[in-house]
């Protein structure tokens, strides 16, 4: 001890090495735990095994490249024309698929909300009791659909917890009325709250399950609106001599989610999925087909290779840490080979030289490694909170850099101790 506070500049410098390394091998661990955390909250927002189709529209020019041929002439009589996607699209797959486990059709109607003279914009989506199993959403009070619900599309609804607080926060919403559009609904069931970061929401795509107000995918379709009906517009969407509003949303479904039985299947139903469409569609592509497990796991492997690198770089700085002890408990040596001698000839056994420079190595690497800890976790802390990048500290992470900078202390500092106890006392009294 005496020895290492002796020079505390010195003791200092020699530590640096070990201080940025622990800092920055704990910091990177914490991203890498921070993002693995962000991916599994997602995966559980997302579901597992699923396939996500969702509807688009065509630009003009996507318009214009579907109805080129093969030969590469534009065919100029007809626009392309697809029924876009739709319920029956959801029948066909679930009847010739057979690794499809569940299949999911949703609608998503933008409208006003109404209810005791509050009105709030929001979205009511049609669906079936099987979006809820896929999106791992339960109840938080009532019931889910009937079968009669959804057979002559009954007039009821189920809310999320947010619309619960805006308009019935003082009363049970069981069995009250709430007006969507001009349909009154009766409110059968209340969602649990599901937690989840608006950047995960964004990143994935989807709406905050809180705000939604959900209705029988056949009570979506018979008293608000089936885009599958064919109407004067739809005609005119397969001529190009008249101008038809080009944005205007002609699919009965705005989503459709397919829970594939093993993971194993996914990639395989998915192409075989984007084929049975491309078909009914008349070759238009006017649909995504997304498989988000695939997509996520890809993305946390590109992670934790990023990871794996800097947590890498970051090790280098715990070795060159390492050589500067070395180099330090070297010239120290040198510096206090009077000090050897004396110790040896009043009786000082090789060992406890070796002990002695031993333990000023490990102490300092110590030392260092307690100040990188703080410092590591520092700067997650920092990392997280100022530039929105999850980080999240683990304790095997601290435990296992803080044995790794003793464990340096130890393997660099036995060469310098083992050369000083290998010195002769009678030529280190001499040396000047």
């Amino acid at each position: 001890m005496e020895g290492v506070f002796s020079n505390k500049l010195r003791a200092f410098l020699t530590a640096l090495g070990i201080i940025f390394g622990v800092g920055a091998v704990i910091a990177m661990l914490a991203i890498g735990t921070g993002a693995k955390q962000a991916i599994l909250e997602q995966m559980k927002l997302i579901g597992t095994n699923n396939i996500v189709i969702q509807s688009k529209i065509l630009t003009e020019e996507e318009n214009e490249a579907a109805s080129t041929n093969n030969s590469g002439t534009k065919q100029k009589d007809l626009r392309p024309w697809s029924p876009g996607l739709s319920m029956e699209d959801a029948l066909v797959l679930d009847r010739l698929l057979p690794t499809i486990d569940k299949i999911s059709p949703e609608i998503v109607l933008s409208t006003n909300i109404i209810q005791s003279g509050k009105l709030e914009k929001a979205k009511c989506i049609g669906v079936t009791n099987t979006f809820f199993e896929l999106n791992n959403l339960k109840l938080f009070k009532g019931k889910f659909f009937h079968d009669k619900h959804l057979e002559i599309g009954k007039p009821v609804c189920i809310i999320g917890k947010n619309i619960q607080s805006k308009f019935f926060s003082q009363e049970d919403p069981i069995g009250k009325k709430i007006k969507c559009g001009n349909a009154w609904l009766t409110i059968i069931g209340v969602l649990e709250k599901r937690v989840a970061s608006s950047e995960s929401l964004e990143n994935l795509g989807i709406r905050d399950y809180n705000s939604d107000v959900y209705i029988p995918i056949t009570t979506a379709l018979i008293r608000f609106k089936n885009r599958a009906l064919v109407n004067k517009k739809d005609i005119k969407r397969g001529d190009w001599d008249d101008e038809v509003d080009k944005t205007e949303n002609y699919h009965q479904l705005d989503k459709l989610v397919i829970r594939v039985e093993s993971s194993e299947n996914m990639k395989a139903t998915a192409q075989v999925v984007a084929r049975i469409l491309k078909r009914r569609h008349q070759g238009i592509i006017d649909y995504e087909v997304k498989v988000p497990e695939l997509e996520l796991q890809q993305e946390q492997a590109t992670k934790d290779r990023l990871n794996l690198v800097l947590a890498f770089i970051a090790g280098i700085s715990l070795l060159v840490g390492g050589i500067g002890i070395m180099n330090i408990m070297l010239a120290t040596v040198l510096e206090r080979i009077k000090e050897i001698g004396v110790r040896r000839s009043l009786g000082a056994m090789r060992k406890d030289i070796i002990l002695q420079f031993l333990f000023e190595a490990i102490f300092i690497s110590m030392i260092g490694g307690l100040v990188g800890v703080i410092l590591g976790v520092s700067t997650a802390y920092i990392i997280e909170n100022y530039f929105e990048i999850p980080a999240e500290v683990s304790t095997w992470s601290v435990v296992v850099s803080f044995v790794v900078s003793a464990s340096v202390g130890l393997i660099f500092g036995l060469f310098p101790a083992e050369q000083a106890a290998k010195m002769d006392p009678i030529k280190a009294l001499r040396t000047d």
